[in-house]
């Protein structure tokens, strides 16, 4: 996957508002309309554009309660990380989850429309899970920053 200075310009554009149209990104980017939408298409298609979002306030659609979560498994095995992943993937209430090193396995964005409901999401998710040895909860008082941004760097010229 390789970019150019165009296209790393285009990148740091759609990051902070990816609703502009082809002609916008495009004069500021300095090219046509054309040549920006060929230009997003393959950044799409190339994987270096994964996905196309918008950043919903957990709170203004009724899930205020929001956690990180620590999840450590019972062993490390590949069949049951998979398994996890997949439990992950499937779970409307988990809004974010990375697979990490360090004291816990497992990192999840987690949010609940009440403390009941993250209780009997816990049941569910974690305890009737046997591969789960155990989780920590940390309840997120305030969301100081919300985002997906990467800092692009220029490729340099050769």
């Amino acid at each position: 996957m390789q970019y150019d200075r165009i296209d790393a310009r285009i990148l740091e554009i759609v990051q902070k508002n990816n609703r502009l149209t082809s002609e916008v990104i495009g004069e500021m980017a300095g090219l046509s309309a054309t040549a920006c939408q060929r230009r997003l298409k393959r950044l799409r298609s190339d994987g270096i554009i994964e996905a196309d979002v918008s950043i919903v306030s957990a709170k203004a659609v009724g899930r205020p309660i929001q956690m990180l979560v620590l999840v450590s498994l019972e062993r490390e095995r590949s069949d049951i990380i998979d398994k996890f992943k997949k439990a992950i993937k499937s779970s409307a209430e988990v809004v974010n989850g990375f697979y990490v090193t360090g004291d816990a396995d497992f990192v999840l964005y987690i949010t609940a429309r009440t403390m009941e409901d993250y209780e009997q999401f816990t049941r569910r998710f974690f305890y009737e899970n046997p591969d789960i040895k155990g989780f920590k909860t940390m309840v997120i008082m305030d969301r100081v920053k919300a985002g997906f941004a990467i800092p692009i760097e220029s490729p340099s010229e050769e």
